[in-house]
């Protein structure tokens, strides 16, 4: 694996996006005989036993016997020399020779495809490890890992767990990473808010291309950015950041989403939202949050929109938009009645009327209630003290 080598992505995320393609029903069933030939060939080319049982358990693959004991067979024989050259190093040669022969078995599991005995040999070589910097490197593979195979809790546990090295030493490149891993585990567990920022301060830095390139991290920062940012820091940290100018043009229907939403062309907002919606839903990461996310766009710019005026009519609204007056009806009442915009439709005028909450008013209400709290609690602890 050459880690920071520009567009080196690690080959098992490749396998886990193809992977996931074939379970998705809006990918064709011609594309997915294609992805299913090219799944087979890594399996086969990495000899991987443990995930082609597994592939072959779900019906994403046929088993073929004869395959899987050919692939076995190379196993045993990799092993077998792996554990040799283990007993060598720790007879003749140094730790650090030790260590080596224990890391060429922790990514001997990783690379065929053994979860558990992966973790367990990652243990038993972070035990041989003294450097700061490579047991952060170890807590690359586990991540690499967790996203393989989508465990939200080894992701979890394995970004704590390098925080905390982080506090012993290591260097700007791997904490840098860091926040790559971590904004992904972010955005996939919904956390859009803390996923921008992490993206964001990654962007002049980036390095992280085992997980994907640029172009995708770019994707990513900009999708999360939308519903997050303000428009003053939209503009400022990615409608002008020259490192996204220099790669957005690439990416289809995303300079348009972005500077459509902020130029307030609503029409060809809709077009390019329109356009994008394949990307976020194939996407391995953001499809659980599919829905979710096309909620979360349309209350920005609904909001935006609506920011501008005390009132206006559904048919100023509508045209603005480039949809019907009977989709903007039926579109708001599901928004306002989650309580996502704050205003009222006048159906008999065919008007829509803004009542923005009053930020004073709501800081002086909270401040009372939290004050009664408060006298509540010293009347108790009076008590309390007279007796």
């Amino acid at each position: 694996m050459a880690e920071g080598q520009e567009g080196k992505q690690e080959p098992h995320l490749i396998l886990a996006n193809k992977l996931f393609l074939l379970t998705q029903p809006d990918v064709e069933d011609i594309e997915k005989v294609r992805l299913r030939d090219e799944v087979f060939a890594s399996v086969k080319a990495d000899d991987m036993a443990p995930l082609y049982e597994t592939l072959a358990a779900d019906s994403v693959l046929k088993m073929d016997q004869t395959v899987l004991d050919v692939m076995r067979v190379k196993n045993e024989e990799d092993l077998k020399k792996i554990d040799e050259k283990i007993a060598d190093a720790e007879e003749n040669l140094g730790e650090s020779e030790v260590r080596e022969a224990h890391l060429a078995k922790s990514l001997f599991y990783i690379r065929i495809g053994d979860k558990e005995r992966a973790l367990e040999q990652l243990k038993v070589t972070e035990s041989k490890t003294v450097a700061v910097g490579q047991k952060m490197d170890l807590v690359f593979y586990t991540l690499q890992l967790g996203f393989f195979y989508m465990d939200f809790d080894l992701i979890s546990k394995s970004i704590d767990k390098a925080k905390k090295l982080f506090e012993e030493g290591g260097d700007w490149e791997r904490k840098n990473r860091l926040k790559v891993y971590e904004g992904l585990y972010c955005m996939s567990t919904r956390n859009f808010k803390k996923a921008a920022d992490l993206f964001l301060d990654s962007i002049s830095t980036f390095t992280t291309y085992d997980l994907f390139p640029y172009d995708t991290f770019i994707f990513y920062s900009v999708l999360t950015s939308i519903i997050s940012l303000d428009r003053v820091s939209l503009k400022q940290k990615v409608v002008d950041a020259p490192e996204i100018l220099t790669v957005i043009a690439k990416i289809p229907y995303l300079s348009e989403f972005l500077n459509s939403l902020y130029g307030c062309q609503y029409k060809s907002f809709f077009l390019a939202f329109a356009g994008l919606t394949e990307q976020i839903k194939l996407d391995r990461y953001l499809h659980p949050h599919f829905r979710y996310y096309m909620r979360e766009v349309r209350t920005v710019v609904y909001s935006q929109f609506l920011e501008s005026y005390k009132s206006v009519t559904m048919e100023a609204m509508a045209t603005a938009f480039g949809v019907t007056v009977e989709f903007i009806d039926v579109e708001l009442s599901r928004f306002i009645a989650a309580g996502k915009l704050h205003c009222k439709i006048d159906k008999v005028a065919g008007v829509l009327e803004t009542n923005r909450p009053d930020a004073k008013n709501a800081l002086y209400q909270a401040t009372i209630k939290q004050g009664d709290f408060l006298l509540n609690r010293i009347q108790k602890l009076s008590r309390v003290i007279d007796l």
